[in-house]
Parts: C-alpha cells; sequence; structure tokens
C-alpha cells in the first residue's frame, strides 16, 4: 500500500472514534491526516507528510477549542432551571447570608457582591453548590 492510501485509512479511522465519542476533536486529526494524504499525492516525504499531519490536525484543534464558547454551569439558565426565578427575602444577617425558601424548602442564600442588603424581592441570578445567589429586583 502507498503512503496516501494509508493517510486516508487513518483519516477514516479517526472519523470512525469520531462518531463512536462525539467530540470534534478527533474530526480536527482526521483533517491534519487528510491533509498528509495531499502531500504524500503531491510527492512529499514521509517527514513532511507527517510535519503536515501535525500542523494541519493541531492548528485545527486549537482553532476549535478557540471557537467553543467559555461557559459557566453556575450561571447557565439551561442547567440550573432555578436561575432567574424569584424569591422573598425577610431579613439578611451582617455577613451578607440568609434563608428563604423556596420549591417548598429552606435554601441558604447569599448576595451578589457589593449589593445593598435590603429585604424584598430577589431574583436568583447564580447556584453555588447548593446555595442561592440572589439580586434584588
Amino acid at each position: 500500500m502507498d503512503n496516501p492510501t494509508l493517510w486516508l485509512i487513518v483519516a477514516g479511522g479517526l472519523v470512525i472514534a469520531e462518531l463512536m465519542t462525539g467530540t470534534f476533536y478527533l474530526l480536527m486529526l482526521s483533517l491534519g491526516a487528510a491533509a498528509a494524504a495531499l502531500t504524500a499525492y503531491a510527492g512529499g516525504t514521509l517527514t513532511w507528510q507527517i510535519v503536515t499531519a501535525a500542523f494541519v490536525g493541531g492548528a485545527a484543534v486549537v482553532l476549535w477549542h478557540l471557537k467553543k464558547p467559555i461557559s459557566n454551569d453556575a450561571l447557565d439558565s439551561n442547567v440550573h432551571l432555578d436561575i432567574g426565578e424569584t424569591v422573598t427575602v425577610d431579613a439578611w444577617d451582617a455577613q451578607g447570608h440568609t434563608q428563604v425558601k423556596y420549591r417548598g424548602a429552606q435554601w441558604a442564600a447569599v448576595c451578589t457582591p457589593n449589593a445593598a442588603l435590603e429585604p424584598g424581592l430577589h431574583r436568583i441570578s447564580e447556584m453555588q453548590g447548593n446555595r442561592l445567589v440572589l439580586e434584588k429586583i
């Protein structure tokens, strides 16, 4: 078998592995293997084929990683369905903590940083473990 065929088999194997795992990183590496196959078709040496596969695959992985947005699950209302809901705060203690009744249970809650500790209606802005972070409405 010649080098271009081997590179295309490697690319196909990476695509199959990608379909089993569900990440896009192996697909990016398969692009590198396909680029190495093109280098082999063009008559490049094995060293240039490997360098091409590493460079194209590595660059594609880095670009894909940079394209993905950084997510903070504590602030994501798709992860925590409680974010955006409202609760009533009766009183705050000196440290900025309180207990609120929410969904039929008592929850520990804290106020967002640099906010005034006022009783009244608050919105859940974040979840920190099992503690609610509240902002005044």
